[in-house]
């Protein structure tokens, strides 16, 4: 549930990742001395190298590229991510709320505003792929009942501002996801950076506001501070933080709203967990299970919902490839991610 857009996230950050390191090994051999480059480098490349070397920019100049380059593409990918998040789940809603007067008043409220506002500034070219038909359909559609309605993701997306933690928490809130900054803070991938890389100097909310100072700088093309490779690196690995946890934030309302209409449930709870092999022990009960089987370890008090593979299942500890649970019974399984103890088991499908 929502891995294919947290998967291009991925893939965009580790390019960057990969052309943050790339340009600072360039670096390094465009300003080594003379002896280091005679020993680093083989005879049949110096030639490569020198022609390199001709149209060299300063050291400073491009330790300024790299940062307005890194930051405003960073914030490009963060952006784009929140947008189609909030649009994935405002097109899965008309499936978890059958009729347009089921849905929260605050959504309802959002999107009647934003078809309004929509309809005014359907000249401007950032709404050229949009027709006024299209932006009343939804909406028509929904208060009469003649056919299954819509929610026009531009309608939840009107912003002007940069996605700092108020925005952010707005726009989630407005499409019915509320309470988004408490679940981030408390998501392990975020713990993890503030703990491993700020020594628990800073919080989420002031690494958050120091990336948007950073693009914000760089967008005007005068950057207070010029980071270098490591800092960008980090900055990588923030912005990957925290769209995992929001990923996994949309996917636990997802998760709550099936379980509410019957569609999805709880089947069991960890007990055991063992770290280094990614085992657990749990308890589980009228559940069919096999080898393979992908289910969602949840606990929303710790601000986890992820999707898991089981690679193996055993029963008094020796393994099955199959398990039917008619009554509570406890297990051996064995993930294809970390797990922890009080994670609850869901099955993505009930029969």
């Amino acid at each position: 549930m929502f891995q294919n857009i947290l998967m291009t996230v991925r893939v965009n950050i580790n390019t960057v990742r990969s052309i943050i390191k790339t340009n600072d090994r360039l670096m390094e051999i465009a300003f080594a001395s003379d002896a280091v480059m005679k020993t680093e480098i083989h005879e049949e490349t110096e030639i490569i190298i020198g022609k390199l070397l001709q149209d060299i920019p300063k050291a400073k100049e491009w330790r300024i590229y790299d940062h307005c380059a890194v930051v405003t593409r960073l914030y490009a990918i963060y952006e784009r991510f929140v947008e189609e998040l909030i649009s994935d789940w405002l097109i899965l809603l008309p499936g978890l709320y059958q009729r347009y007067s089921d849905l929260e008043e605050t959504i309802r409220n959002t999107h009647q505003m934003g078809v309004g506002r929509l309809l005014t500034e359907l000249k401007k070219s950032r709404y050229e792929h949009l027709t006024s038909e299209k932006v009343m359909q939804g909406l028509f559609y929904g208060n009469t009942g003649e056919k299954q309605y819509e929610l026009l993701p531009d309608a939840f997306l009107i912003h002007e501002q940069n996605l700092r933690k108020e925005t952010l928490e707005r726009l989630f809130a407005n499409a019915g996801i509320p309470n988004t900054w408490i679940w981030v803070e408390k998501h392990r991938s975020i713990q993890n950076f503030l703990k491993e890389i700020r020594g628990n100097q800073n919080t989420a909310e002031g690494e958050l506001n120091e990336f948007i100072a950073y693009r914000n700088d760089a967008a005007h093309g005068f950057p207070d501070q010029v980071l270098g490779a490591s800092a960008l690196l980090e900055l990588c690995d923030f912005v990957d933080s925290l769209s995992q946890a929001l990923a996994e934030l949309v996917t636990y309302e997802v998760i709550k709203r099936k379980e509410f209409i019957g569609q999805i449930r709880e089947f069991g709870k960890i007990t055991e967990w063992f770290k280094k092999s990614n085992a657990v022990v749990a308890i589980v009960k009228e559940v069919k299970l096999s080898v393979g089987e992908k289910v969602f370890l949840v606990n929303e008090n710790t601000s986890c919902c992820y999707l898991v593979a089981i690679n193996s299942i055993k029963i008094d500890d020796k393994p099955v490839n199959d398990l039917q649970a008619t009554t509570e019974m406890e297990v051996g399984l064995q993930f294809d991610l970390s797990a922890k103890k009080g994670l609850r088991l869901y099955q993505l499908e009930v029969e």
